[in-house]
């Protein structure tokens, strides 16, 4: 019988709870230890398990082998060097740092102790975006030009730490790590420019608006947009969006559990028929009402994923029998394009990259 993976936890907030509630799912992982420097959030901690204010102590129990860090953004660093330090290995909240050189020293630090690393970018495994990847894989749509993702809320307000920059708030590093890694881990290609346009539409400090632009190798533009104040009475706006764009068809895939479809024609035009259309705006011959029959609508493909994968694809690569999904290198490239789109918004300027997550 395989050994369990016996998991202590740094940071015993949302997420840090969140985490332990998972463990629990998880016939192959057993929490032992959480920490967190506020008492009060101990009380949280499930019947049995042991309980510090120190991370220092509990990085010296010998019973744990691995350890999740869900502390604060800033803090990321700091409690990775530790880890390693303790020869524990490492799994990170993200984002798993304030920036790219902070993720290159903690490269350098888990390839000296030789512990194992990786980062919970547990959205690989959204059911909208596997159906989306799933479209662009399979090109069921042809070859693609163009996919636009995007969340909108109506909230507006940031709420806890996301309201601190110094701590690495707003959507950017929230919701935006994840939304980024997911367009790279879709399109195997390098990532070519980058431009941003990030705003403060509510909060006075941090980011609550984002609209980037992706340009890769192979001629995909990925836009990507979120927005907190982003309002639309339309059902189900307030929800993930995607659509995708190709030669042979469309795809647009709404909400977490998506819906949607595939849109093709029944016949493609050798050139714009001599016909004029009248419409509202004046006569056309590119565009106008479509003709009955030429719209056609086929269903998504199906696809079967959760979040409880992630520890799936992690205690399985323990194991040695799996590759890690969620290579360190590639979020190493992930916050160097996060550095890119900073750069970008301030000088509303695009910004040149060579990011190629298929390469890690």
């Amino acid at each position: 019988m395989s050994k369990k993976l016996t998991i202590g936890i740094l940071g015993f907030g949302f997420m840090g709870q969140t985490h332990a509630e998972t463990i629990k799912k998880l016939d192959y992982a057993q929490l032992a230890a959480v920490c967190d420097v506020n008492e009060a959030q101990l009380k949280y901690a499930p019947q049995g398990v042991s309980t510090y204010l120190i991370a220092e102590e509990l990085l010296a129990d010998t019973s744990i082998d691995t350890v999740i860090i869900a502390v604060p953004n800033q803090l990321h660093l700091e409690m990775v060097t530790k880890a390693a330090e303790a020869k524990k290995d490492i799994i990170c909240e993200k984002p798993l740092a304030m920036n790219a050189a902070e993720v290159e020293q903690m490269l350098e630090i888990v390839e000296k102790e030789q512990v194992r690393f990786t980062v919970h970018h547990q959205r690989r495994w959204d059911h909208d975006y596997r159906v989306a990847k799933e479209v662009y894989d399979q090109k069921l749509i042809g070859e693609m030009y163009t996919i636009k993702s995007s969340l909108y809320g109506f909230n507006g307000n940031m709420h806890d730490w996301h309201i601190y920059p110094e701590f690495g708030g707003g959507m950017l590093y929230d919701w935006g790590v994840h939304l980024i890694d997911q367009i790279l881990w879709m399109v195997s290609s390098p990532l070519k420019t980058v431009y941003a346009n990030v705003r403060n539409v509510i909060n006075e400090q941090v980011d609550d608006y984002f609209n980037i632009q992706l340009y890769f190798e192979n001629g995909v533009n990925a836009q990507i947009e979120l927005g907190t104040y982003f309002l639309n009475s339309s059902e189900n706006w307030f929800e993930r969006h995607w659509f995708i764009g190709g030669n042979q068809g469309s795809a647009k895939i709404d909400g977490f559990n998506p819906k949607g479809e595939i849109t093709r024609t029944s016949a493609l035009l050798s050139n714009v028929p001599g016909q004029i259309t009248m419409t509202h705006a004046g006569p056309t011959r590119s565009f106008g009402p479509a003709p009955e029959g030429r719209i056609l609508k086929e269903e998504l493909p199906e696809v079967s994923v959760n979040h409880q994968m992630f520890f799936d694809n992690y205690y399985q690569y323990v194991q040695g029998k799996a590759e890690l999904v969620v290579q360190p290198e590639q979020i190493f490239d992930l916050m160097k394009v996060l550095d890119a789109i900073r750069i970008s918004a301030r000088y509303h300027q695009s910004v040149n990259l060579d990011i190629d997550y298929s390469s890690n």
